[in-house]
């Protein structure tokens, strides 16, 4: 028998080694850019790059504005981010310059 450490895999439902998780887990990572080509990473600060008005906030977020805190969603060109009085904020990667 192998002495190696079983990992619950939720996504296939089996036991797996941990070796092979790690590995999997690394494939599916997505590389999000910004508008200059930066790597974006959760927690990054961006800076938007032209005015953009939200859809359903009646608020349009003026060029220069910060962004704390984003978080990836999985897509290469959307970030979810949070910003005062506007929930659930999805932005376009190339809209955005990392800080």
């Amino acid at each position: 028998m192998s002495d190696d450490d079983y990992v619950y895999d939720e996504a296939s439902g089996e036991w797996v080694p941990a070796s092979q998780l790690s590995t999997a887990a690394t494939e599916d990572v997505v590389e999000v850019r910004d508008s200059v080509g930066n790597l974006l990473a959760d927690g990054d600060q961006v800076t938007l790059i032209k005015d953009l008005t939200v859809k359903g906030a009646g608020q349009t977020l003026k060029r220069g504005t910060l962004i704390k805190s984003i978080r990836l969603t999985g897509d290469s060109q959307e970030i979810d981010c949070k910003f005062d009085g506007i929930k659930g904020l999805v932005l376009r990667a190339e809209f955005v310059r990392k800080r």
